[in-house]
């Protein structure tokens, strides 16, 4: 009876703790709502310049404040509540890694340190001010809010609309990005729209890409890059490591990644590379297909590169460099073999030129290199040569190139030899001896270009890569590459032939695609005998990467030269180059001529592109934001044959999505016209960009400029 008493009289107490156990659960603090402020017009977003992106999570920067707002179920009360924020990435989240990020309320913020302090204290609503640490990792975070409570650490359920990017800030002085002036910042971070250049030394051409790193769906697909490369967490606040592995991910050899490099005129089951208007379908289509793209080209590679780094917040810019030598075998000279006949001896011969080569700079501190050396770093995801295993190259500060600093990371010396190389002509005799006939000193890196801050045109930055020709200080950066391996020093005394007394050039006349034009020999005879030569002219297509697809002109001829000069012209029909032609309608010349009376050999050679026809982009209606705008794409034909299978592109961002149609054929003399309804939704300055391809004519293109008016408020 005794035993039932008890258990009775314990039922009772515990019955009795009822209501105080209630209003003890009631009473703890718990979290009823979170409020991030991020939409566009949002201080968040307006303060970090993120206001940009098609995104409605909210993504600010790091080493910069922003605002949140938690509401509780009752008033917050300092001196009994605690709670916190806290932000999560990865699968296995640790403090020491910075996957787990525990951010205290703090009486006042630290620059350089998460804190976040209570700003305004309204009924049951807390303001915050959050501080991220400007070295904190580059990505999407998951958030939370952790409640101490009599029964232990309470935290909010995962809920995907809390979740915060955050991104490589260049307007915070701690972050290792941080770049000074606010038009650079303008330019290299929150433009979408570039202009790539190409072509040739002497015509050089231009067109407009759309980088389109605030398009919807962007952002993740550059962190998806990160994912593909299977990147540690740990290092994706790190610039240097994250534009390595974008620069081996943008290419798809060995790792998969996002595009195909094709350079044999043959692009089946994908687009040509000069089809592309910007980077927004290539990513996006990587990103949904998880398979590389096909295909794409170095200013491809560098256009889509350009998108990663500017997305990510890091300052990037597109560089072309005229003149680029591919050295194949590092010995920091560009060694090309003639025949005793003159002729290129391609067996021989395994170094290039490339008429012209995009890469990229990305701007950031560089605290593994001496002091001196940060700044723009040459970044190149064209897949040409192996480093460390994969298919990459860079981050290579540029002030190290341009003072002969190769000993530094990440592979200065290949950038060194694509800007500073020597031209050397050598004669393989049928002996097996070599005679080195000339040295050029001058061609290779003739011109490094990039696009104006502010505008369209071009800057000229030759000057941050190499010191000019025959200054002292260029000799001392030659030396200083020298000592460090990169250069074969090349031992030409006794075998150099002295300069002969003949002198030869050649001019290419501008030659128009489908059309004949002149090419024009001089022979300067600089003494007072008589000589006859025998000169030799081959016609090349070429890849732009200096590699021959076929010879489309031979002609050999005599020379009887008086002590004067002399000119032969050479007629160049139509019908020789227009069967043939690659992307980028190059054709390449190569003369040379032998003295008969001396056996000097005079060599030359030079490129040319066709000018080929443009697309015309017309539009009509309201040039406003959410009005209808009519966008017209025009071609005519100016070729004699019918043109099959035609492919056109338009894109626009901020203005059109990107898209295209085809078009069967298109018969000589003949137009076709586009039509596309759009409505824009950014305002300012933009651009619609257009592009054409077919299987007879390619790297047609054309662009206009608008200027797209806010929609009046009501």
């Amino acid at each position: 009876n005794s035993e039932r008493e008890n258990k009775g009289r314990e039922k009772k107490c515990l019955l009795s703790d009822v209501p105080q156990l209630f209003s003890l659960c009631v009473d703890y603090l718990h979290v009823t709502n979170i409020h991030l402020f991020k939409e566009r017009w949002d201080t968040n977003k307006v303060d970090h310049h993120t206001d940009k992106y098609e995104n409605n999570k909210l993504i600010v920067r790091r080493g910069q404040s922003f605002f949140i707002q938690i509401d509780f179920n009752r008033p917050y009360d300092p001196r009994r509540d605690l709670f916190r924020v806290e932000y999560v990435i990865g699968r296995y989240p640790q403090e020491n890694k910075g996957t787990y990020i525990p951010v205290p309320i703090v009486p006042e913020l630290q620059r350089g340190k998460w804190g976040a302090k209570v700003i305004m204290r309204e009924n049951r609503s807390v303001r915050l001010s959050i501080q991220s640490s400007p070295e904190c990792i580059v990505g999407k975070f998951r958030m939370y809010v952790a409640v101490w409570t009599p029964y232990g650490i309470l935290r909010t359920s995962r809920n995907p609309e809390t979740d915060t990017y955050i991104l490589f800030n260049p307007w915070c002085e701690e972050d290792a990005v941080y770049l000074d002036g606010d038009k650079e910042r303008e330019e290299y971070v929150l433009n979408d729209i570039g202009v790539i250049f190409y072509g040739d030394f002497n015509d050089i051409k231009s067109r407009s890409w759309s980088y389109g790193q605030f398009e919807d769906g962007i952002l993740d697909a550059c962190l998806y890059v990160m994912d593909k490369a299977q990147m540690d967490l740990s290092g994706r606040g790190n610039p240097i490591k994250v534009s390595r592995v974008g620069s081996a991910m943008v290419n798809a050899k060995d790792d998969e990644g996002v595009l195909v490099g094709s350079w044999d005129n043959i692009y089946a089951y994908g687009v040509p590379p000069s089809a592309w208007t910007g980077s927004v379908d290539i990513l996006l289509e990587y990103q949904s297909t998880k398979s590389p793209v096909r295909y794409g080209q170095c200013w491809v590679f560098a256009g889509v590169f350009n998108t990663f780094l500017r997305c990510l917040g890091i300052p990037a810019r597109v560089i072309t460099n005229y003149f680029s030598a591919h050295d194949n075998d590092a010995n920091l000279q560009m060694d090309i073999f003639l025949e005793e006949d003159g002729n290129v001896n391609s067996k021989l011969t395994k170094d290039s030129v490339w008429n012209y080569h995009c890469w990229n700079e990305a701007w950031m501190t560089r605290p593994d290199l001496p002091v001196g050396f940060g700044g723009w770093q040459a970044v190149d995801s064209t897949p040409q040569e192996n480093s460390d295993g994969m298919y990459r190259c860079g981050p290579a500060s540029v002030q190290a190139i341009k003072h002969g600093h190769i000993c530094f990371q990440f592979d200065a010396p290949f950038v060194f030899a694509e800007v500073n190389s020597d031209l050397i002509y050598i004669t393989a005799k049928k002996d097996g001896t070599h005679v080195v006939e000339t040295v050029d000193t001058t061609h290779i890196g003739k011109l490094i270009v990039t696009k104006e801050v502010g505008g369209d045109g071009i800057k000229d930055i030759t000057d941050t890569y190499k010191f000019q020709e025959g200054q002292e200080e260029e000799r001392l950066a030659l030396e200083t590459a020298l000592m460090y391996g990169a250069k074969k020093p090349l031992n030409i005394e006794g075998i150099l032939k002295p300069r002969s007394d003949v002198d030869m050039n050649f001019d290419v006349e501008n030659a128009v695609l489908g059309r004949d034009f002149k090419l024009t020999i001089t022979f300067q005879n600089n003494s007072p005998r008589r000589y006859t030569l025998l000169a030799y002219l081959s016609g090349n297509i070429v890849f732009y990467t200096g590699v021959s697809k076929t010879e489309f002109k031979k002609e050999t001829f005599e020379v009887t030269l008086e002590p004067l000069s002399c000119k032969e012209e050479v007629l160049i029909r139509a019908g020789e180059y227009m069967g043939q032609l690659l992307e980028q309608a190059y054709l390449h010349f190569f003369v040379t001529a032998r003295v008969n009376e001396s056996k000097d050999i005079l060599a030359k050679q030079k490129s040319t592109v066709l000018t080929i026809p443009q697309l015309i982009i017309k539009v009509r209606g309201a040039k406003m934001v959410g009005s209808d705008m009519v966008v017209t794409v025009e071609f005519t034909n100016p070729l004699k044959e019918t043109l099959r299978n035609v492919w056109i592109h338009l894109d626009g961002p901020g203005v059109i999505k990107p898209m295209r149609k085809m078009f069967r054929e298109i018969q000589p003399s003949a137009t076709i016209q586009w039509e596309e309804v759009c409505r824009p939704w950014v305002s300012g300055p933009r651009k619609l960009i257009a592009s054409m391809t077919s299987d007879s004519l390619r790297h047609v293109y054309g662009e206009l400029n608008l200027q797209i008016q806010r929609r009046p408020s009501a």
